[in-house]
């Protein structure tokens, strides 16, 4: 999965956190839902703007993360 699609990082958004591109959802909240037990199907409910390829892109992010690379964000 190319994350890079679907998430981005701009200093006017969200203080610079990653989100979900085109929205002010930020990839923390995607993955402290589905952590929390929500299913795609339930945070797309909650955030009607979000995909399912979003939330597979912010768990793509976050295991990219995990391995302790050096990434850009594009803006």
């Amino acid at each position: 999965m190319n994350w890079n699609a679907r998430i981005s990082s701009d200093p006017a958004v969200c203080h610079g956190r990653a989100c979900i591109k085109g929205t002010r959802i930020m990839v923390s909240v995607v993955l402290d839902n589905l952590a929390a037990g929500m299913s795609p199907e339930e945070l797309q409910r909650h955030y009607p703007a979000l995909k399912l390829e979003d939330v597979r892109a912010a768990v793509s992010y976050a295991a990219q993360l995990t391995r302790e690379e050096c990434f850009p964000l594009a803006a």
